[in-house]
């Protein structure tokens, strides 16, 4: 909020709007929510609000944890649904809780190969942990580094995926309603700025369980981070 010009129940009504609603809330839609004059104004508050949305004394992800890569954001698709050119790559780790998951962590990477992976988990994942991923070569010899690691190759039939997603529930999971977040309430997300997203995402979804406190703690963060000064590299054409 620093520097801002705006009054303060705009940065409130916005943090309590994307902090709260299930699906979150696009700039436009809160353009219109909030009956701001400009879709530039309404952006400026969203990428301010994303920037305080990971906690940087958060913990690392411990237990039984699936760890996978995909392919997500771009502005449109190929017939084929690829069009990988406009993608970003995304490392996505999710605690597998038997019945259900536990907490997750999402990077947008340059690019899938042995030392971004490794680096990821480490990153992300509390030595001792189980490691779960497919058979990608890149993932091995994790195990150096004080993890267990259960890989196991899925082939690319329809048996394959069928086994990936059994081997592998929960991160297949949150990839999926990650993808259909960005495509339904943001229509597509650039590259430029998908790892924002990802940070909103992962905010909403490890506060799922108590989505009232999300509120409150989202202003909580917003302490924890320096001032943002500079207006004009947060407002992009991307929305």
């Amino acid at each position: 909020m620093h520097g801002s010009h705006l009054p303060l129940q705009y940065w409130f009504w916005a943090a309590y709007l994307m902090g709260t609603l299930t699906p979150g809330i696009s700039a436009l839609q809160l353009q219109r929510q909030l009956g701001m004059g400009s879709y530039e104004t309404a952006l400026y508050l969203c990428r301010r609000l994303r920037k305080a949305m990971v906690n940087p004394t958060r913990e690392p992800l411990q237990g039984i944890v699936e760890v996978d890569e995909a392919f997500v954001g771009g502005k449109g698709t190929s017939p084929k649904g690829h069009h990988v050119e406009t993608k970003a790559a995304v490392m996505a780790a999710v605690e597998n809780r038997g019945e259900h998951t536990g907490r997750i962590r999402l990077q947008a990477v340059p690019q899938v190969t042995r030392e971004i992976l490794h680096a990821f988990i480490r990153n992300n994942i509390a030595r001792g942990s189980h490691i779960r991923t497919d058979g990608l070569f890149a993932y091995r010899g994790i195990e150096a580094y004080g993890y267990e690691h259960s890989p196991r190759v899925q082939g690319r039939s329809y048996e394959g995926h069928k086994r990936a997603i059994e081997f592998l529930p929960w991160v297949h999971r949150v990839i999926g309603n990650l993808k259909t977040w960005l495509r339904g309430t943001h229509h597509g997300v650039t590259k430029k700025h998908i790892q924002s997203y990802l940070d909103e995402f992962t905010f909403r979804y490890n506060r799922r369980y108590y989505r009232e406190q999300s509120f409150l703690s989202l202003l909580v963060l917003t302490t924890k981070i320096p001032p943002l000064r500079s207006k004009s590299k947060l407002v992009a054409s991307s929305g």
